[in-house]
């Protein structure tokens, strides 16, 4: 049902934006290893209730929505967490080989997962919630086994304009609005993986196996791209670069949108995922360089707050126009939007192409960073 997955969507999306609003200001206050390690063991309870559910009537909607909402709670926390630890694991020199090699494990893991999904999925429901809640356990192991040297953490006392400092901050940055803005369109335009399962029943008709394979691909080509970046990371003119690989992003929509060949299919996400992965880099780098630590957690929750937008509120708009216009036409529009945002973005924020990210660029980030700070903190 192109509806129920677009409410999947709005599920989880509506408590991130309230917890969002919080969260920043936690993170930045606590431990953040230990914040990290709660977040994991509620996704672990969440997995398990959702064993419960298809174990005990699988055909029940409504628990689904629910246990989302409690996902949603607390991905707020999760993404910013790991985005403010990263810079206290590395010296800035390293800091975006460390965000390529992190986000390309990542992107492995999600690789492997839907695929391996597909294949538990013979078994039931039930097997592959059972297999996940399993690996969060392994991940809560391995978090706290987890060092991290990092500055002391000033726990400031709380108040409303604190609470919004980081909002303030990246209002400032208007590069880092740029960016972060771009993502949010063109991800909130261009979300068709939400539709895959109607591709893969209806359109490619290649069963659970290949959903499993058209949910793999993008994630496939964003780790080639995350590991290319590793290998040789981004340094002068890559705003522009960016701007371009958005571009691309929109056409491989469209590209898949059209195609009835699986093989065409695959080969548009396999484009869609490394895209993406490049507005990614470059996004995070600018964040984690430019944002001094005492900050990153308000900072993050923002930046995960957009991303969060346009990927939850991505899966609803697809699912909504699929149900109005049809799949392929909702598809189309989408990489359509997403093609114009770039070419907006490109006119409206010059300073976006103008992003540097040598090791020069981003010491130049971290004094604009410090600076931005220190005049907020000023008219504060």
């Amino acid at each position: 049902s192109a509806w129920y997955l677009g409410m999947i969507g709005l599920a989880g999306f509506l408590p991130f934006v309230v917890m969002s609003i919080f969260s920043g200001m936690l993170i930045d206050r606590f431990d953040r290893r230990k914040v990290l390690t709660i977040a994991y063991c509620i996704y672990t309870v969440a997995a398990l209730l959702l064993f419960v559910n298809a174990w005990h009537d699988p055909t029940r909607v409504w628990p689904v929505f629910i246990i989302m909402g409690i996902v949603g709670m607390v991905r707020a926390f999760t993404l910013p967490t790991q985005q403010a630890l990263t810079p206290n694991a590395v010296p800035r020199s390293d800091l975006a080989a460390a965000i390529s090699l992190g986000s390309s494990t990542n992107f492995l893991a999600i690789m492997i997962g839907p695929a391996l999904g597909g294949l538990l999925y013979g078994f039931g429901a039930d097997v592959v919630y059972a297999t996940t809640a399993g690996m969060l356990l392994l991940s809560i192991a391995v978090l706290l086994k987890l060092r991290i040297t990092a500055p002391p953490l000033k726990r400031e006392p709380f108040s409303f304009d604190h609470l919004f400092l980081g909002l303030r901050f990246i209002r400032h940055r208007r590069p880092v609005m740029g960016a972060i803005s771009l993502d949010l369109f063109a991800v909130l335009l261009g979300g068709a993986t939400a539709l895959l399962p109607i591709y893969a029943q209806t359109i490619l008709q290649v069963g659970p196996v290949g959903l499993g394979l058209l949910r793999t691909a993008p994630a496939l080509g964003s780790m080639i791209m995350a590991v290319s970046l590793a290998w040789r990371p981004l340094t002068a003119g890559a705003g522009k670069i960016m701007l371009w690989m958005v571009a691309f992003f929109g056409l491989a929509t469209i590209v898949f949108g059209l195609s009835t060949n699986i093989y065409l299919s695959l080969a548009a996400l396999l484009v869609l995922g490394g895209t993406d992965m490049v507005s990614v880099y470059v996004r995070q780098t600018m964040i984690q360089a430019g944002t001094p630590d005492e900050m990153r957690g308000r900072v993050g929750a923002v930046s995960s707050l957009f991303i969060g937008a346009s990927n939850e509120l991505g899966e609803f708009e697809s699912g909504v126009t699929a149900a109005i216009f049809g799949t392929v036409p909702a598809v189309v529009i989408g990489g359509v939007g997403t093609i114009l945002v770039a070419i907006f973005w490109a006119i409206g924020y010059p300073e976006l192409r103008k992003v540097d990210l040598s090791p020069e660029g981003l010491d130049r980030l971290a004094e604009a960073g410090q600076a931005s700070m220190a005049h907020l903190r000023t008219k504060s």
